[in-house]
Formats: structure tokens, sequence, C-alpha cells
């Protein structure tokens, strides 16, 4: 029997106000120790997916930080089930239900809310075994405590007998003399636990609310082998009823184990307090018994004579209540939605949009990174620097034909776009540094230079050279260079075409000599060149390469673009091969947009777009950032990210949407904002950036590379030419003006 524990994450704690609000409700916060509640619950209740099951995670779309998160803290993987609205307890068990039914026909679900706290979990994970093997038999078993008091604050079960039993009726919250009437008949505390079925849970719902059941089965028919998936529009169909109402209240299938472990709802401050862990933050304390302070790191609450209050302290709000009084917060509550509905929830600020992103991205380029990379960045002789240090310091490197060849590109493109910095001055000069640093005798550019000049590697890579066609062919667009860069040009591309295999593709120099990447810069340059060029010899090498990247590239039955390849052409053997680089699947999908669109070939823009949807696949759910690498199965190899693949997801985003019908074009702008607000995760105010994330949210200390500018740049030409983003205010060739 495979168990799927699902943890539900609803409900607002408006009781616990201040701390408790919308958008962090009370099972993200510690309240009874340095945990969180839904931290301890997924602690609690993972172990029980560990034969084979899953833990699954239902919670508002709202709060799905607060769950990647918190899931991340515990170390534990889940499936996320995320609802666009909430809609009660029923309508989250039965989209749990269908999910696991859609898995697993026999799964058994162990129902739990996010904010219980059960200190003792060994005792609870014994009960929900033990409920367990009645579900598997077409029971609906909940977990009744056995009462320590008599609260007004919980419903109450009343058994058919002790043990595991029949219920005979549940009851809502009584008042306090009645609750110790029914404690007296053996009457449980309703934990709101429930084990059952998936399959019984499903068909219970069809007979009873099938509304409920089917709007269920509908939200979870689209993204079920995503991690995180947000359910359907159709889940907003369903009514907005508790489980207790569509289900436990009708079935003839209710059973109820009796526990006796440690339990509480922590609904209310009283409970809070009577964990004995709920203080938090400084406090002095005169003469003053029974009371719970908490406050946020900064603020000393002092109190003198006074017994029995909670005294929480928020940012913007305090309460000071009676604790015998707790339950009448929500009161307050409502009023405060009313007089002042500022403070009933946390500020908040939305994302930004794509249009302001793009406007304040090209104010960046403008006004910070252009004007420092085309000084600091460049010496008095035309050489380009390799990094600069993030306090703008020249740094000493060896220098790279790329990024000598990159830096011509850039400032030719921002000289394009309006930027009316010495862009001519700057290509110039760095042609002219180029020619007489990197070029050898046989026009090829070799690899690499000491910092004094001095050559360090001779080699010349397919990759390099691309980028020196990339350079002068917008070099030329932009006005810089004449025949004699037209003839330049086409001298380079046959010498690289005698490098050509059988099937058409190039081998490159050094360690990978069977690569597509080398490919996919080429690919780039010889657009570019088209746009400058009547020559066929462009054209054809476009239409080479892009049959060479649908038919050999890129993998037929999985769709992925691989790296790496054998001799001939098949799979490079061990992890080379299996290696899948989601920045690359978005950089060829944006190349393979462009070709499309000048070809007029649907068939090759369905490629890009698949390859963008498995780009997607390299998006880190958590830190929503595009990460270096994936295994050609789609599992994540690192969770690292550097700078470049986002300004690659931004690219491919944005070109897809220009010619994208309705929804489908509004889907691909927003994917183009998160990209957007990603990459503003590495740029700095001055105009340079960090380059590597690392998994626990922290940027690698080092210097900026010269490198990413280059990706940078096409970022924002490519936004440029979308002209949704931004209004219609600017066009490419005005972008910086």
């Amino acid at each position: 029997m495979k168990l799927y524990p699902v943890i539900m994450c609803g409900g607002a704690g408006t009781r616990l106000w201040p701390a408790s609000r919308p958008s962090r409700p009370k099972q993200f916060i510690p309240l009874a120790g340095n945990r969180s509640l839904f931290h301890e619950t997924v602690v609690r209740v993972a172990p029980l997916a560990s034969d084979g099951g899953r833990l699954i995670v239902v919670g508002g779309a709202a709060h799905r930080e607060w769950i990647l998160d918190q899931l991340h803290e515990a170390g534990v993987e889940a499936q996320v089930l995320l609802e666009p609205e909430a809609r009660d307890s029923a309508a989250a068990m039965a989209a749990a239900a269908a999910w696991t039914a859609a898995q697993d026909p026999d799964g058994v679900n162990i129902f739990v809310a996010s904010d219980h706290h059960i200190p003792n979990q060994e005792a609870f994970r014994s009960s929900a075994l033990r409920a367990a093997e009645e579900a598997r038999a077409g029971r609906i078993v909940t977990l009744g405590v056995k009462p320590t008091e008599p609260s007004a604050a919980y419903g109450y079960i009343h058994p058919a007998g002790q043990g595991l039993s029949r219920v005979e009726s549940f009851v809502e919250k009584p008042d306090r003399g009645k609750a110790q009437r029914y404690i007296d008949d053996g009457y449980l505390w309703n934990s709101g636990n429930f084990i059952v079925s998936a399959k019984t849970l499903l068909a219970e719902l069809a007979s009873r609310a099938p509304l409920i059941e089917r709007a269920a089965k509908a939200s979870v028919t689209s993204g079920a082998g995503d991690a995180v998936m947000i359910l359907g529009d159709a889940f907003r169909q369903a009514p907005k009823v508790s489980v207790d109402y569509a289900v436990m209240e009708k079935t003839d299938l209710a059973s109820v184990l009796e526990v006796d472990f440690g339990w509480s709802d922590l609904g209310a401050w009283d409970s809070i307090a009577a964990s004995g862990e709920g203080e938090i933050g400084g406090h002095i304390f005169e003469d003053a018994e029974g009371c719970l302070a908490r406050a946020p790191d900064g603020i000393l609450v002092a109190a003198i004579g006074v017994r029995d209050l909670a005294i929480i302290v928020e940012s913007d709000a305090v309460l000071v209540c009676d604790l015998a009084r707790s339950q009448e917060v929500k009161k307050v509550v409502e009023r405060i939605r009313t007089v002042s509905p500022q403070h009933a929830d946390f500020p908040s600020r939305p994302p930004e949009t794509l249009a302001a992103g793009a406007t304040r991205f090209r104010d960046w380029l403008r006004a910070r990174a252009l004007p420092l990379w085309s000084t600091l960045g460049q010496r008095d002789d035309g050489a380009f620097a390799e990094v600069l240090a993030l306090d703008g310091r020249r740094v000493d490197a060896a220098r790279r034909a790329r990024v000598q060849a990159r830096q011509i590109y850039v400032f030719a493109r921002a000289g394009l776009m309006g930027w009316e910095g010495p862009w001519k001055r700057i290509i110039t000069s760095g042609l002219s540094s180029l020619e007489a640093d990197f070029v050898r005798a046989d026009g090829l550019m070799r690899t690499r230079l000491a910092p004094d000049g001095s050559p360090l590697d001779e080699t010349a890579m397919v990759y390099d050279q691309a980028f020196l066609l990339l350079a002068l062919a917008t070099a030329l667009k932009a006005g810089v260079g004449g025949a004699d860069v037209q003839a330049r040009g086409q001298a380079l591309l046959a010498s690289l075409l005698e490098r050509t295999a059988e099937n058409g593709a190039l081998r490159e120099e050094g360690t990978h000599p069977f690569q597509s990447n080398a490919h996919m810069h080429l690919l780039e340059a010889a657009l570019a060149w088209e746009e400058v060029s009547d020559a066929s010899v462009w054209k054809e090498a476009s239409d080479r390469i892009v049959r060479l990247a649908c038919t050999t590239f890129i993998d037929p039955k999985s769709g992925r673009l691989r790296e790496f390849f054998d001799a001939t052409w098949a799979p490079a053997a061990g992890e080379d091969g299996r290696l899948v680089e989601p920045g690359h699947q978005f950089e060829w999908a944006w190349l393979l947009a462009r070709y499309a669109s000048a070809r007029r070939s649907e068939e090759v823009l369905a490629v890009a777009r698949r390859l963008h949807a498995l780009g997607r696949e390299g998006v880190c759910e958590r830190r929503r950032v595009a990460v270096n690498a994936l295994n050609d199965d789609g599992e994540m190899r690192t969770t690292r990210a550097r700078l470049w693949p986002q300004t690659e997801w931004l690219k491919s985003a944005l070109i897809l949407a220009n010619d994208a019908p309705g929804q489908e074009r509004t889907a691909y702008l927003e994917d183009a904002a998160e990209a957007l607000r990603a990459l503003w995760l590495y740029l700095t105010p001055d105009g340079l950036w960090r380059d590597t994330l690392l998994e626990n949210g922290k940027f690698i200390e080092e210097p900026s590379p010269a490198s990413s500018l280059y990706h940078i740049l096409a970022a924002f030409a490519q936004l440029a030419d979308t002209a949704p983003v931004h209004g219609g205010m600017w066009s490419s060739a005005t972008a910086f003006r």
C-alpha cells in the first residue's frame, strides 16, 4: 500500500492577527518553537510516503514562495498543487485525490492540516498507518483526539465505541457547558485529519457532491507532470464547501480512530500561550504573570502589573487582549477590514510589469552599463577588458578573442538603437585592436592572450570565429566597414566550412570537437550577415545549421537539445551525452524563431516553441531562475544559475510572443516578465553584475565578466523589437533616445 500524505494549506488564521494575515497565514510563521507549523507538519508526515508514495501540498497560488521555501528548508520534495482561488476543503481534497488516483488508482491519502501542533510525531505516524489499513478497505477514517478539557474551540465526534469505530455523528463547536457533557459521554475532539483512499473519496464526492468531483478532476488534467502545478480554471467552478458538509456528515463510510497524543490547532493566542513556546523577541515583565509577548527584532515589550494578556507586536500593528478572550480577535479583524483595511494584511508590492522592467532596463543600460564598459571597460589601445571588479576597478586577466568580438557587437548594436555614446570610435578602435592582437596570418583568430598581450593559445575555435563574423556583420550594419568587410566575412566563412563533416556539421577544436554550441553562434552570425549581404552563402549556411539542429542536435523523442556528440554525431557517451542546458534551449529557440520568421516556416517555428517549453523545465520553481544544467530526462543536474540563461529565457519568450495569437501571446509576455525579473537579481545599480547564483540564494563573489554584456544587450535589443512590452513608446531604432 502506497501512502500519499496531503498537507492542506488553506485558512487565514484571523484569530492570530496581527502576526497571521492573508499573505502570511499562521502555518508559515513560527508559533510554537523555532520552525513554522507547516515546516513541522512536513517533517511529521513526509516519512509516511517513503514506500513509493509522494507527499502532496495543496495551497493557494499566493503562498507559492512560502510553500517552496519551507519545503526546501525541510529538505523534502513534494507535489505542489496550487489553487487559483480558495474553494474550501472539499475541493482541495478532491484535487489531491484526483492527482493521486491518476498516479496510483489504489493510493491512500492522509489529509492533514498544515497548522496543527503535534509534538509526538511517532505517535501520529503510528495512528495514521493504523487508519490507512482501514482506509484501504474502503472506509473514511478521521482521527479523534481524546479531550483534555472542555473546549468551545473544537468540533466533536460521537464514536460508536472505543479505539477504531464507526462515527455516530459529528457535532459543531459547542459552548463550554455542552462541551463538558460531550466529554462525559465519551465524545472526541475532531482533529480535522482524514485518511481515505483516493478512489473512495472521489466516489463519495461523485455521489454526494458531483460538481466538486468533476471540477477537481478537470483541474488536474493539464500540467500533471509538473512538480508545481497551478490547478486549472475548472477548479474555480467547484462549490465552496467544507469536506465535513460535502461528505462526512452524509457518508455511511465514516470511522474514527481514538488517539491520545498531544494535539492543538493553535487557533488563537491562548493556545499559543499554553504551548509554552510562543514567545518571540525581547520583553521585560515587572509584576506581570501569565502573559504572552511577541515582537520583531529591534522592538522591546515592557509590561507592569498585568495578568494573562497577549501582547502581539508587528511593524504596523499591536494587539493587546485578555488571553481568555482570544477567540474574539476575529471580531476585531472584521472591524479592521472596514475601518483600516491596510492593516488587515501586510503591505505588498506587485511584481514589476514587463513594460516597467523594460524602461528600467533601458535606463540602466543607457546611464550605467554602457558608459562604464565603454570607458573603464576599454583600454586606450582599443582592447576590451575581460572583467571589471565589482567596485569598478580593472582586473588584469587573460583576454579571450570571443570577448573582444562580443564587445564590438555590443557597441555596434547600441549605436544602431540610438545610444549617443562614442560607439563608432569604440568599435573602430576595438576592431583595430582585435586585428592587431588576435588575428593570425591565416585570417582566423587565436583563442587567448596573456594580460601583457602575448599569445597563450593559438587555437582557432569555430566558436570564436562565429563571434568575429557576428561583430563584422553588426559593425557593417552600423556603417563601419565596406566591401573589404564583405569579402573578409565570406573568406572567413569559407575557411570554417573546410571543417565540414559528411553530415554538414563542423568539427570544433578542443576537448569537445562534436558539439552543437559552436553551430548555434555560427547560425546567429549567418542570420546577421543575411541582413547586410546578398551573397547566397549566408542563407545556405543558415539553412544547413537549422537542418542539423532539427535532425541531429535536437533529440527526436524528447525534443531536448543535446550539447555533445561522438564522431558519428550520435549522443556522446556518459554524462556529456546527457547534458542539456536550459540557456541553450532558449537561445536556440530564439534563433530558430528568427529563422522561421525570415523563411516563413511554421515547421521550424513549432520546433522553437517546443524548445522554449522544454527550456522552462530548467526554471527553478523556488528561486524562479533558469539553472545551468539538466539531464536529458529533464532532471536538474545543478541548481546553480548563471546570468546568461536568464537573458536567453527573456529573448526566447519575447520573440515567440511576436507571432503568437491571443492568450498564447499573453502567456509568452508574462513569461518574459518573469525572465526579466530573474535577470534583475543579477544586475547591480552601477552597471555591473554578478554571474553565478548559488543554491543558498547567495552569489559567488567574483568580478563581472565582460562576456555577459553581449547577452544583456541582445536581450534588450529583443525587448526593443517586441513593441507591446513598452506600449509602442519607442522602437528598436530609437530605444536609447
